[in-house]
């Protein structure tokens, strides 16, 4: 009995010891440490490359060929061909395509740099972002464009976390003054466009430049700012999207704020669902919902959200470049709508009960947005971090081309992510 005993005491005291020594399979976080040692390369080398050209960089060249445009918008070429963008020539194609400080993408070369930054605590990342931010301030005078959100709250809102100081706010005030400049209160809107046959054009894309809005009112304590951000996201939500809630790219409204004409200028038809402006949407209202508490952003959030992830039918969570483009081995897919949306799923999956299938979804698309498929090798791609986005296909606009966006949500969707799951770039 006394035996017995002992092997029941020595076999208790085993077990225990082996379940001691048994810990939870350390998560593997090795993607993340690559996406950002090629990011940290990528984007010091062409800091270091377009050092003293006073520009930015925005893509590479790429051609097109007509044959293949046709097959991919199944439309004869007379509806197109008038819009094409002049074919780069022998000598640009594969080229870095640089930007002037005015161009719509000036802001998210310098606000990668500052996500870097962040996340590696590399400090010769910290000086390339402080010199092209610097770049970009005289915008602070530009009232061209609805695209200011883009250009400074991506470079000097970053700056202004990471680095403040007197300047970054009263830039940003200014900036903010010129958007409001282009709201009209009849219709309920901010201007998108200044160029085309539309009366009053705007796109899906602007709601990405209300963040730049939210913060300037929460600094100035004046909530005319947010009051506009709120009223052009309403006009949006109640004209922009269909009854499954993807969106149309432009609606142009009339003086007296009825709707002129519904279209696109990106996607493949005018019916069609081009994939960055269903990803502009979802994001947009996710922050709309973050800064105003109102559930009714959040509810529409949502439900953007569950339709990109019913209409995305990849394997990778990598769209093609229209939800409704012929799918074929030649149709592009568009990393920069993937990185935009893993952003705002990242956000959204904070601030719902079923959050964690957002938050799988953004961790897939941005396991798939690091492998080899979509991220450059250091020293190559230009000196861009991810490859295969699209600018615009029917303008034969940056077809299959890294986009320095797609690059600066990378950046922001990974910081996203690493926040919410505690990760620090050196314990992986």
């Amino acid at each position: 009995m006394n035996n017995m005993k002992k092997k029941l005491v020595l076999f208790a005291s085993v077990a225990i010891a082996l379940a001691s020594c048994q810990t939870t399979p350390k998560e593997d976080y090795s993607w993340i440490k690559k996406g950002l040692d090629v990011a940290s390369a990528q984007l010091h080398l062409t800091a270091e490359e377009i050092d003293g050209t006073g520009q930015l960089p925005r893509s590479i060249r790429t051609g097109y060929d007509m044959d293949f445009l046709c097959r991919q918008l199944e439309r004869d070429p007379s509806t197109f061909q008038d819009s094409l963008r002049p074919q780069p020539t022998p000598e640009q194609m594969g080229k870095r395509r640089l930007c002037v400080v005015y161009d719509w993408t000036s802001g998210f070369f310098p606000g990668s740099l500052w996500y870097a930054y962040e996340l590696t605590g590399n400090d010769t990342l910290k000086a390339d972002a402080i010199q092209y931010t610097n770049l970009l301030n005289p915008v602070r005078y530009y009232k061209g464009t609805h695209d200011l959100g883009f250009m400074i709250n991506c470079s000097y809102g970053n700056a202004e976390r990471l680095a403040p100081n007197d300047t970054i706010k009263a830039v940003m005030k200014e900036t903010a003054d010129n958007l409001c400049g282009r709201f009209n209160d009849s219709i309920g809107a901010i201007r998108s466009w200044d160029f085309g046959s539309w009366n009053f054009p705007v796109i899906i894309d602007n709601m990405m430049n209300l963040d730049l809005l939210f913060t300037v009112s929460k600094w100035t304590g004046d909530n005319k700012y947010k009051d506009i951000a709120i009223k052009h996201a309403v006009t949006t939500m109640n004209n922009h999207f269909r009854p499954d809630y993807t969106c149309w790219h432009v609606v142009s409204y009339n003086n007296d704020g009825t709707v002129e004409r519904k279209q696109t200028h990106q996607g493949k038809n005018d019916d069609s669902s081009w994939s960055r402006g269903q990803a502009w949407a979802v994001y947009g209202y996710t922050s709309c919902y973050r800064e105003t508490n109102d559930t009714t952003f959040l509810n529409f959030a949502v439900n953007i959200a569950d339709m990109i992830m019913e209409r995305v039918k990849t394997d990778d969570a990598i769209p093609y470049w229209d939800y409704d483009a012929p799918v074929t081995e030649e149709t592009p897919r568009d990393a920069s709508a993937a990185a935009v949306t893993a952003a705002g799923f990242i956000e959204l999956s904070t601030m719902v009960p079923d959050g964690k299938k957002y938050l799988d979804y953004a961790e897939k698309i941005l396991k798939s947005l690091s492998s080899d498929a979509y991220l450059a090798k250091a020293g190559e791609n230009q000196g861009f971090i991810l490859l295969h986005s699209v600018g615009s296909l029917p303008n034969g606009s940056e077809i299959d081309t890294p986009l320095n966006y797609a690059d600066y949500y990378y950046l922001e969707a990974l910081k996203r992510f690493m926040d919410l799951k505690g990760i620090n770039y050196q314990n992986i």
